[in-house]
Formats: structure tokens, C-alpha cells, sequence
């Protein structure tokens, strides 16, 4: 049996880079996806009320980020030097502010304030984020990769917000930097990854 579950909703959304982690780096877990309506049964027992949580070891850990950064520490994916893993934690910290911007918008419930949110998404929130992730790129040498010359969580971070920018606008792509496009291929072409990517499940965001 897997020492790691990882709970979360049948969705990629925050739960995705820790799947993405543990993926990339070959690690068997159980991974349960819990709907909507089974949520509210289950949040007392969640720590914080929140998902993710995982469970390692026969202990619970909540706040994906945290999550993320162990399993990256742990297998490998952390950065190989201190100053390396710093700029991983600079990456994953703009990939956060990113999907939150994306969020943001999606989220909002007055009509009117969401077309505007949506707008200023993809006329100026990102393109301006894309064009940090191709400045860190291009400063690391197109590598194909964010930190260093290997895969590192923040790839992973940066992958799953580009996929939910394409949940949002089905041709966002379109507008990817080719440094950014490189980046995809190198994160698909990981064997774990690979495979975990053809056979998840299909979600709405």
C-alpha cells in the first residue's frame, strides 16, 4: 500500500502540482478525489477545513503549497544548490500569484465585474505574467527549464497554471512565448509524467 493519499476534489486546479510532483518522480499514491457533495461530510476531518490535504505515513498534512515543497524536497525536484532552490521558491511563488489572478476572475459573481476581470486577464494580467516566465527562461539559458538544466517543482507549477489558462480561453496557447511552449514539451516528455498525463481524468478546470 502507498505511504501517500492525497485527498482532493476531481479537479487539477491546487491539488495538481502535488500529483505532478509525485508523478514526475515516479512515486506510487493513492490518489482520492472526492465530489462536491461528499465535501461537507468530510470537512471536519480535513485540517483547516481545506483541500488538499495529504496523508503520509499515517499522519495528515494540509496547504498545498507546503505539500508541494516536501514531495519536491524529497524526491529531487527542489533545486540542486540553495540558491537554485531559492529561485524554484521565486517561481512557484509567481505561479501562485498567477492562478490567483486567474481565480480571480473565474470566481467572480457579478457579471459585469467578471467580463471585466476576464478581459484584463488576457489583454494585460497575462501577458504580463508570460513574459516573466520567459525572461526567467531565457536567463536560464533555454533550457527548456525555469531553474537549472532539470525539471523542478516550478516547471510543474508553471505547467498547471498554463493548463488552466487554457480551461479558460480553449486557444491560449496560441499566445504561449516559444520558451514557454519548450517548456510544455520538456514536462510532457518526463516518463512519469507521460503517463500520468494520458490517463488522468478529464475535469473542468
Amino acid at each position: 500500500m502507498a505511504d501517500i493519499k492525497l485527498v482532493y476534489f476531481n479537479l487539477q486546479a491546487r491539488g495538481e502540482p502535488v500529483r505532478l510532483i509525485l508523478a514526475a518522480a515516479g512515486q506510487k499514491y493513492e490518489d482520492v478525489r472526492i465530489s462536491f457533495e461528499d465535501w461537507p461530510k468530510r470537512k471536519p476531518n480535513s485540517p483547516y477545513g481545506q483541500l488538499p490535504y495529504v496523508v503520509y505515513k499515517g499522519k495528515i498534512y494540509g496547504q498545498s503549497v507546503a505539500l508541494a515543497n516536501f514531495f519536491a524536497r524529497e524526491f529531487g525536484l527542489a533545486g540542486k544548490t540553495d540558491l537554485e532552490a531559492l529561485r524554484v521558491d521565486e517561481a512557484v511563488g509567481l505561479t501562485v500569484d498567477f492562478i490567483n489572478t486567474i481565480y480571480k476572475a473565474k470566481f467572480e459573481s457579478d457579471k459585469a465585474k467578471k467580463e471585466e476581470l476576464y478581459k484584463n486577464l488576457f489583454d494585460s494580467d497575462a501577458p504580463r505574467f508570460l513574459g516573466f516566465f520567459q525572461r526567467l527562461l531565457k536567463d536560464n539559458g533555454n533550457t527548456g527549464y525555469l531553474v537549472g538544466s532539470s525539471l523542478t517543482q516550478a516547471d510543474l507549477f508553471l505547467y498547471n497554471v498554463l493548463d488552466s489558462l487554457v480551461f479558460e480561453k480553449s486557444d491560449a496557447a496560441s499566445t504561449f512565448p516559444p520558451e514557454i511552449v519548450k517548456l510544455r514539451k520538456q514536462v510532457e516528455s518526463n516518463p512519469g509524467l507521460k503517463e500520468y498525463l494520458a490517463s488522468r481524468p478529464e475535469v473542468s478546470f
